[in-house]
């Protein structure tokens, strides 16, 4: 299998400054990405609703491809550090994909499925604005692995 990105995440972006976001810099990833949302009916206990939303992430992990979760509980990467994580997923070949969680987070089968687990930082971030965060992440590392002025490290 090529190297290919694939963001799996809970909840449909809707048109409006999120989606437009991951849009303008999902352009100009020169990496092939694929964005799979899924939904699951609300109002179940949030135990129960953190654990379908998993599974269904989980399903369309592809077979052999390396994980990434985002969890606040995750570990908080330099961007050079993790387009340097990346560089090393890509010389792998397989795809590698991101689970983003619902307002729940991710369940337990999700983190332990898990080749690394990313942090976005300590604070709280709307599920559908961490797709805007990581893919600005995804294009600066993208930037750093080609040499490019773009990132404006170590100012």
């Amino acid at each position: 299998m090529a190297f290919a990105l694939h963001i799996l995440a809970v909840g449909r972006a809707r048109a409006g400054p999120e989606r437009a976001l991951f849009e303008a810099y999902a352009k100009r990833l020169r990496w092939p990405l694929r964005l799979q949302e899924v939904e699951v009916r609300p109002a179940r206990p949030p135990a129960r609703q953190k654990q379908e939303e998993t599974a269904k992430l989980l399903s369309l992990v592809p077979e052999g491809a390396g994980v990434v979760a985002l969890d606040q509980g995750g570990k908080m990467l330099a961007s050079e550090t993790f387009a340097e994580t990346l560089r090393r997923f890509r010389e792998g070949g397989g795809p590698l994909c991101f689970l983003i969680g619902g307002a729940e987070g991710l369940g337990e089968k999700a983190l332990g499925r898990a080749d690394s687990v990313l942090s976005l930082g300590s604070a709280t971030w709307p599920h559908l604005l961490v797709r805007g965060l990581l893919i600005e992440q995804l294009y600066r590392a993208q930037q750093i692995l080609n040499g490019h002025p773009y990132h404006r490290g170590g100012r």
